[in-house]
């Protein structure tokens, strides 16, 4: 690679702590966006997915993400997508 320290999440200055506390904060947001009703656990899963798929449609439009803020609006945005397809199957339960 160019010798860059990278994280959890692939991205610069994020460790694996820092992925669950940005994870958590994430699947809090998509819940409130969405108006879903899900726990904790639920929302640091979310979070982290979407973390995920946020940062796979980032690099796939070329939108850099990289740090605390962009890393937590990637995964919020990740987060309310996979919720809202989620959704979509299962039908609205939560």
């Amino acid at each position: 690679m160019d010798g860059q320290v990278y994280g959890a999440m692939g991205q610069p200055g994020v460790g694996f702590l820092m992925a669950i506390v940005i994870g958590a904060l994430a699947g809090w947001l998509a819940e409130r966006f969405t108006a879903a009703n899900m726990g904790l656990i639920a929302n640091i899963v979310m979070g982290i997915l979407g973390g995920l798929l946020g940062n796979y449609l980032a690099h796939k439009l070329h939108i850099p993400v990289f740090g605390f803020w962009r890393n937590l609006i990637s995964a919020t945005v990740g987060a309310v997508i996979i919720i809202t397809i989620y959704r979509a199957i299962a039908g609205r339960r939560y």
